[in-house]
């Protein structure tokens, strides 16, 4: 019989994401979490809504500075 420091387990490391979700697990409720997400989800969208903006501007300028086609 092999002695039982001879037994090798392969458990898979965890990612940082996941360490990261096992901590928040732990300092912070379900609602905080909830509430954490949500605010993170409205800076990323915020974020996106920018870059429209950006895009928009910019097309609105070249188009202003295109010359008038004579009809």
């Amino acid at each position: 019989m092999p002695a039982a420091s001879s037994h090798v387990r392969a458990n898979a490391l965890p990612t940082v994401t996941g360490a990261l979700r096992a901590l928040e697990a732990l300092l912070l409720g379900a609602g905080q979490r909830t509430a954490r997400r949500n605010a993170w989800t409205s800076v990323l969208e915020d974020r996106r809504r920018a870059r429209d903006r950006v895009e928009a501007q910019h097309v609105l300028e070249a188009a202003a500075t295109r010359a008038p086609s004579a009809t």
